[in-house]
């Protein structure tokens, strides 16, 4: 995978899994460094579920005068109102995590606001990223995952963050549970348990 201005992987002491930069939020990540670019101050990041959007906006929050609120869409109207013009007033930027973007917003003021923030989306893992996930994962659970893993999982995996994180979670779950190191056996029952029993057939 290619470098960047970040570190390969953003972590937190209490966070057990690592965020890697990839495709699907390298460009999200670019932006959070820089909130001063931002259009009035704002910007409103989105993804799936467990693609490390909080940890992101914990992380952008750390890089300066940035205010983050998780779970924007479903924030009180008046209040996130008011957030953004107290982050004007005092002159820092403001960060909007959400599962969804746009979502529908009643209060005119707030959605006429909210229009003109700069919009960031963490999108699909190609399969770079996917891999590198699927180490930090393992790596996280201080699971060996054994040789082949990679060339055999990142094919057959759908490219959902919590599919991932899922997988390889049932593989640490059915080694110990087996007493077996994981091999593809292993990563094969792993694979159904997550994505169900239809899996194809790739030689």
């Amino acid at each position: 995978m290619s470098q960047i201005a970040l570190p390969l992987t953003v972590r937190r002491a209490d966070d057990p899994v690592r965020i890697v930069v990839g495709n699907a939020n390298r460009a999200a990540i670019d932006a959070l460094s820089d909130p001063a670019s931002w259009p009035y101050g704002t910007a409103i990041l989105a993804g799936p579920p467990r693609c490390g959007k909080s940890l992101l906006a914990r992380w952008g929050a750390a890089q300066g005068e940035v205010e983050a609120i998780d779970g924007a869409d479903a924030f009180d109207e008046t209040e996130l109102f008011h957030r953004w013009n107290r982050a004007q007033e005092q002159g820092h930027a403001l960060l909007l995590v959400t599962d969804r973007d746009p979502w529908e917003i009643t209060l005119p003021d707030l959605r006429s606001r909210m229009g003109a923030a700069l919009h960031l989306e963490i999108g699909v893992p190609d399969d770079d990223m996917v891999a590198a996930m699927i180490e930090a994962h393992a790596e996280g659970r201080g699971l060996a995952l054994g040789e082949g893993a990679l060339t055999y999982l990142v094919p057959r995996l759908e490219r959902s963050f919590s599919g991932i994180e899922a997988v390889v979670a049932t593989i640490d779950r059915l080694s110990l549970e087996r007493k077996v190191p994981p091999t593809q056996g292993v990563w094969r029952d792993a694979l159904e348990a997550v994505q169900g029993a239809e899996q194809p057939r790739l030689l």
